[in-house]
């Protein structure tokens, strides 16, 4: 799990995203398009709890039914092996009405004579929803039949999905081989979001890096290293690291095979890590526990770090203070038991309040931004998750790179 210096050469897909071409430059009146959304929405008892990834795709579904097109929706929702009736998409359709001003009829499969015929009879300025792709183990192998079945829908495919678009599945890879394939508005932003804070960013540029392991994001840290002025280390993982430097870390959560590794980050980026000097520490994972702050260098052999401490706090906040950019991925602590969730707001705090460009990157931190009350408070937001850590990795996205050009 060593860590390379990166080549510097550009990445196909950055400095890309202004590249690609919208479908908003494209005349679509009397055409029917299908349109790859990201519909993967959080569930309970078969309501949608969170509804963002709906809201952020209306206004490319609306441009383009207000435009005259006929709109042909497809999207998956979890982890399905065939079909399950929990995981079905007709909850979403109900969703889509009400935000689309009227009826979107929801089709009971994705493929075969039962869309085919939804697809005939749709009528420009209408939008239908397709059951979820992953009913069919097909589109996740990328099968080219499928995904040939799939683009007979429509005439026209566009990818507004970016948060799918690290995967090469034939709804959002398949597709374009049959069809001329353009970006949706949401992929446009997002690309753009993330070209503005990571490729061009107005400096200083500071990352904020939280979660728990160190492992899964070397990659981060390998395309970071000579992008950033400075990478303020919070969560868990600043553990790994403090354990790395020979300081006892208690109890706290360590990810002992990513020692090495650790080390490696810390000689590379020499004084540009900042690891908390303080930390919230616990001998109970639990609402209500006794806490106390221990400085970051000795936590006491049955506490275990939940949270950055105060002083820390402090001393991030100040180093977002002056900066131009600030990149978000990961929460400070175990934000979502109140007792420790002082440090990811605070510090999300902060970043909000610094006047840098600010973007909040990755499924966990977008979570604490809505539970914390702080959405609405930054540049961009990004329904991204895992496509948005791989592009803050640099690496290529299949489902950005078939797109067409600008």
């Amino acid at each position: 799990m060593g860590l390379q210096l990166p080549d510097g050469g550009p990445h196909q897909l950055h400095g890309g995203a202004t590249l690609k071409l919208p479908i908003t430059s494209v005349d679509v009146a009397g055409k029917r398009v299908l349109i790859r959304e990201d519909f993967n929405v959080p569930m309970a008892d078969g309501k949608i709890s969170d509804d963002t990834r709906i809201r952020a795709a209306i206004p490319t579904l609306r441009d383009l039914m207000h435009r005259g097109a006929a709109v042909v929706v497809m999207s998956h929702l979890g982890r399905p092996a065939g079909p399950d009736p929990t995981l079905s998409l007709r909850p979403v359709a109900r969703e889509l009405s009400t935000h689309l001003w009227g009826d979107v009829p929801f089709v009971s499969d994705c493929v075969g004579p039962l869309a085919q015929g939804a697809a005939s009879r749709l009528q420009p300025g209408k939008a239908m929803l397709l059951e979820n792709v992953r009913f069919h183990p097909e589109e996740e192998k990328n099968d080219p039949e499928f995904a040939r079945q799939l683009a007979s829908l429509g005439e026209i495919f566009v990818n507004d999905a970016f948060a799918a678009s690290h995967r090469a599945h034939a709804s959002v890879v398949g597709v374009a081989n049959y069809l001329p394939a353009y970006a949706g508005q949401l992929m446009i932003a997002e690309l753009n979001a993330l070209h503005q804070a990571v490729d061009n960013p107005a400096r200083p540029l500071i990352a904020v890096i939280g979660g728990a392991k160190v492992s899964t994001k070397i990659n981060l840290f390998n395309n970071l290293v000579t992008k950033v002025d400075a990478m303020l280390i919070g969560g868990a993982m600043a553990n790994t690291f403090l354990r790395a430097q020979g300081y006892p870390t208690g109890r706290s959560l360590v990810e002992d095979s990513a020692l090495e590794a650790a080390n490696e980050v810390w000689k590379i980026f020499g004084s540009r890590l900042v690891l908390p000097t303080d930390l919230v520490c616990s001998e109970q994972y639990q609402t209500g526990a006794p806490t106390r702050i221990l400085p970051a260098h000795s936590v006491e052999p049955s506490w275990m770090a939940l949270d950055i401490g105060p002083e820390s706090v402090s001393m991030f906040a100040e180093r977002v203070r002056g900066s131009g950019t600030v990149v978000w991925n990961g929460p400070m602590g175990v934000f979502e038991i109140p007792d420790f969730s002082h440090g990811t707001r605070a510090v999300g705090e902060a970043i909000a309040s610094s006047g840098a460009y600010t973007l909040v990157g990755g499924g966990d931190t977008a979570a604490a931004v809505e539970q914390l009350g702080l959405a609405g408070r930054f540049s961009w937001v990004s329904t991204g998750g895992g496509a948005t850590l791989e592009y803050l990795e640099g690496r290529e996205l299949p489902g950005v790179a078939i797109l067409k050009e600008a």
